[in-house]
């Protein structure tokens, strides 16, 4: 029988991720599946205790990844999915940080969520992600994905983004901003919310765009179905460069005329899930809404 590897990321700044990855290897290797970490995130680990056995990312398939267990907060799940790109692992996210959104699980169940992960109980969520593709000329120079947003930003604090934007290879409108965010529905509570674009249910297949305070009498939130396209053109009236960030992780410069082209990715993004339950009252819970006074359907309302 071969063995399973299971993957685990942890936020290596924090002394509460460490021990929360030092407990999760722990178990792994006793249910005997080998614990893998990052290449980078070895010698943190060890250092917070020498007594384990891992083995390195670099040295393991991704295709040999049975599941990747994420120890922090959204952030550190963004890198786990960076990492585990190429895989078809899902990510089982256990939060560490604040809001944890992506998160399934909260540090006070960590041993419970291990011992469910090691027993391969746990049901799989399939997420949008964005294929990302800058152009300049004819000529594609650059090309990534995003699980929550693809962003176009001014790189410049002072000076404003000149830009038009085009749904399905036809221009909508153009003004100065100081950026636009194109978003997954799983990326719709992350930046894209604090812009104030509208929350979209994860089963909703969607694309959504959000301009950052807009010069422009029409420069509210888009939503569009999974077929269509954004582009955004950096013009030439911009003063300086445009900046491409995906998730806050990947990055390139976009020089005037450059076109930014997001569309979905025929890669989605895994998800393990521990618990049930409706998405609404993930956004009660992970935002602390108010909901007292609510009585549920009655009798007869369909509901």
């Amino acid at each position: 029988m071969a063995e399973r590897h299971i993957l685990v990321v942890a936020h290596t700044g924090r002394s509460e991720a460490l021990e929360a990855a030092a407990t999760a290897c722990t178990m792994l290797r006793a249910g005997g599946v080998a614990p893998v970490v990052p290449h980078d995130d070895m010698d943190a680990i060890l250092a917070h205790d020498k007594k384990l056995q891992l083995k390195s990312l670099a040295e393991v398939s991704l295709a040999d990844l049975e599941l990747v267990i994420v120890l922090g907060g959204d952030g550190t799940l963004l890198r786990a999915a960076e990492l585990a790109r190429n895989s078809n692992a899902p990510m089982l996210g256990i939060n560490l940080g604040h809001v944890g959104f992506l998160a399934e699980a909260e540090k006070d169940s960590l041993e419970a969520s291990i011992r469910r992960a090691l027993g391969r109980d746990y049901q799989i969520e399939q997420r949008m992600a964005l294929q990302v593709r800058v152009k300049v000329g004819s000529e594609v120079v650059y090309q990534t994905w995003a699980l929550n947003e693809a962003t176009v930003e001014k790189a410049s604090r002072e000076r404003m983004l000149e830009v038009v934007i085009e749904v399905d290879g036809r221009p909508l409108s153009s003004f100065g901003c100081d950026g636009i965010v194109m978003s997954t529905p799983t990326g719709s509570t992350a930046y894209s919310f604090s812009a104030g674009g509208p929350i979209v249910w994860p089963t909703v297949e969607a694309m959504l765009l959000v301009p950052l305070s807009a010069h422009a009498l029409f420069a509210r939130p888009l939503v569009v179905g999974p077929e269509s396209v954004f582009a955004v053109e950096v013009l030439d009236r911009t003063q300086g460069t445009g900046v491409l960030w995906c998730d806050g992780r990947r990055t390139r410069e976009l020089p005037k005329g450059a076109r930014v082209l997001v569309s979905k990715s025929p890669t989605s993004v895994r998800l393990a899930r521990l618990h049930g339950g409706p998405f609404t009252d993930r956004l009660v819970n992970k935002f602390s809404l108010p909901v007292s006074g609510w009585r549920g359907p009655l009798e007869g309302d369909g509901n």
